[in-house]
Formats: structure tokens, sequence, C-alpha cells
């Protein structure tokens, strides 16, 4: 298998890998719903869903690292695009994977523990209230500045200079790079949902607008991936 291939069977195993775990959190765990509710009720089904939760958590926060191999051997069949295009797109793509993983390592790591302190029978009034704010600061820190914030950028950041890279070589259909660059953009806009005078509660356009970019781009890494594999 060379890096053309490898790279198509990771562009079309992410997307499926991601969809599949997180439409099963939707399923068992009310995601992402659930993040507007109170802390013990999020808590209480945290701990409700048990070993397996945990684990389904665990295994979408290391799928977002598929996305570290994916980008850097991408960047084999574009070589015949600008250097200088690809070594960016390939560095925003590492970066954009990376913060998806610190933004959901908080779920299979932190949170069992806070589950567990909710629980205990024993547990004063201040311990709770300590629990409350811990839980929320997470999501705000984790998931929302640094899985979401961050990770809307550079994801977007990547897609549009990939994008460019695509127009410029001769490996894929300019359609996918055209793609690329109309789609960029869109995560940009789904950056800014929580940023300024939407931080307490967010942008509500921007949030209706993430789920369906997300869909669109999963579909662009998949069928770009399949035609890498059928050509190389």
């Amino acid at each position: 298998m060379n890096a053309q291939q490898a790279a198509g069977v990771l562009l079309v195993v992410l997307p499926v890998t991601y969809s599949a775990l997180f439409t099963v959190l939707g399923r068992t765990f009310d995601y992402p719903d659930i993040l507007r509710r109170p802390t013990e009720e999020v808590l209480s089904r945290f701990r409700a869903g048990g070993s397996r939760l945990v684990l389904t958590w665990w295994g979408l926060a290391m799928s977002a690292l598929l996305l570290v191999p994916a980008v850097v051997l991408l960047a084999d069949p574009l070589g015949d695009a600008d250097a200088s295009v690809v070594s960016l797109a390939t560095t925003f793509g590492v970066l954009a994977a990376l913060v998806q993983l610190l933004g959901l390592a908080r779920w299979p790591f932190a949170v069992p523990h806070l589950a567990r302190a909710a629980a205990d029978p024993d547990a004063r009034p201040e311990v709770l209230a300590a629990v409350d704010v811990t839980f929320q600061t997470l999501n705000r820190l984790f998931g929302v500045a640094i899985g979401e914030h961050l990770g809307y950028l550079f994801t977007g950041v990547w897609t549009g200079l990939v994008g460019v890279a695509v127009i410029q070589s001769d490996t894929l259909h300019p359609a996918f790079g055209i793609a690329g660059v109309l789609l960029a953009p869109l995560f940009l806009a789904g950056a800014a949902e929580f940023v300024g005078p939407f931080e307490p509660g967010g942008w509500k356009a921007a949030g209706a607008l993430v789920p369906l970019t997300y869909l669109a781009w999963s579909l662009w890494l998949f069928v770009m991936g399949v035609v890498l594999v059928v050509t190389a």
C-alpha cells in the first residue's frame, strides 16, 4: 500500500468511525443536547452509562488522532502542489487533531471522577458545589475553547488549504478543491459560536451551522478518500 492509498483509507475510516461513535453517544447519552442540562443530571446519566459509556468516549477521543496520519500521508499525493501550501495544511491538520483530542479527553478521564464524587452520599454541599464548578469549567475550557473553538478554527484552515492544494495538484479533480475552499469559512463561522457577545449562550446561527458543516465535511473526506484509493 502506497502513501496515496493509505491516506485514502484513513480519510474513509475517519468520518465513518467518528460518525458511528457520535451516533452511539447521541442515542445512549443524548449528546450533545445533554450538555445544556444541570450538572447533576449530566453526571447521573454518565454514571448510568457505566464503563461502556466511558469506553465510547475514549474511542471518540482516540478517533481524532486518525486525522494525524491522514493529513501527513495526504501530503504525498498532493506533492505537485505548492510546497508551502501543503506544509501549512499538514501543520494545521495535525493541530486540528490534537485540539480535538484535548477537548474530548476530559470525558473518559476527568468526568468519571466527578461523577463518582457527585454520587457520594456523604458529600458535603460545598463538595457538590465544587464538582459543579469544576465540571462546567472543564466544559468551557476543554470543550468550548479548545475542542470546539480551536478545533473548528484549525479544521477550517486545514480544509481550505487542502482545497487550494487540490486545485493546484493533478491528483484529484478540482471540484474536491473547490468544495474544500467553500467548506472552510463555514468552520470559521462555527468557531465564533461562543466568542465575544455570544459567550454566555452561544450564537444560535453558528450552532445550527456546525452539524451541517461536519456532515458535508465528512462526506467530502469519504468521497475524496475513495477516489484516492481507486486511482492510486
